[in-house]
């Protein structure tokens, strides 16, 4: 196999580690956001715990933890040396690094919906389930889409940090061709602009997605519209 196809498949591996991490990223991080926001104080604070210790440990020493720590507990519940896959235990650590940090953002972006609009629906007869996906779910999201998208331009370049568990990814498949050829700036150099490609793509797709996340709140003539000051009441103003 030929070096353009190696590196193909290794970019292959990297967008596929990285967009898994992605999907279950984002659903562990809204489950921990409404769980933060919970009434259920015992549940928040041990969400709150969670998060708190997922964002104050190097995102290395998460992916060694769950990489060895999985290995050690299948061998500990079953007696049986059973060996997680570096694929699986790259995603299931990425995606908790990413969801530390998303939750955060999104629970922000929860905050930001008035609550009267759930109110307001629960009193037209809407149940909360489909207030909760028609209705708040659609704002938190457009609130919470800047800071998401920072967040994914770091969980794309957090994968190479998987290259150490042995997932044959860019940055593994750069040293790897660099070792064997002692060329080591120009493979390195190669892998540098296939991330830069991959950023520069995210950040255009990302733009769209926005633009069309606010079409609503734009005109024709693309100015954003601004809300419009309520008259204020005589009587109130004196109040």
């Amino acid at each position: 196999m030929g070096l353009t196809a190696l590196f193909a498949k290794a970019t292959v591996m990297t967008l596929g580690l990285a967009l898994s991490s992605l999907v279950l990223g984002l659903l562990m991080a809204v489950a921990f956001s409404l769980a933060e926001l919970s009434r259920c104080k015992p549940l928040a604070l041990t969400t709150s715990t969670l998060v708190a210790i997922l964002r104050g440990l190097p995102e290395i020493l998460v992916v060694f933890f769950v990489y060895f720590g999985s290995t050690h507990a299948l061998f500990l519940l079953t007696d049986e040396f059973i060996e997680v896959s570096p694929f699986v235990a790259g995603t299931l650590a990425l995606s908790l690094i990413y969801s530390a940090y998303a939750s955060q953002t999104l629970r922000g972006a929860f905050m930001a919906v008035p609550k009267g609009q759930t109110e307001a629906a629960v009193a037209l007869g809407i149940s909360r389930s489909h207030c909760f996906f028609r209705i708040i779910l659609p704002q938190t999201w457009r609130h919470a889409l800047p800071g998401l998208g920072n967040q994914w331009l770091v969980l794309l370049k957090d994968t190479a940090l998987v290259a150490l568990i042995g997932v044959n990814d860019l940055l593994l498949q750069a040293r790897m061709t660099a070792a064997s050829t002692y060329e080591p700036f120009t493979w390195y150099g190669v892998a540098a602009l296939i991330y830069l490609a991959i950023t520069l793509v995210s950040q255009h797709i990302l733009e769209r997605i926005k633009s069309r996340s606010n079409r609503h709140l734009t005109s024709s003539n693309g100015v954003t519209e601004m809300p419009v000051d309520k008259p204020v009441n005589p009587g109130e103003a004196t109040a």
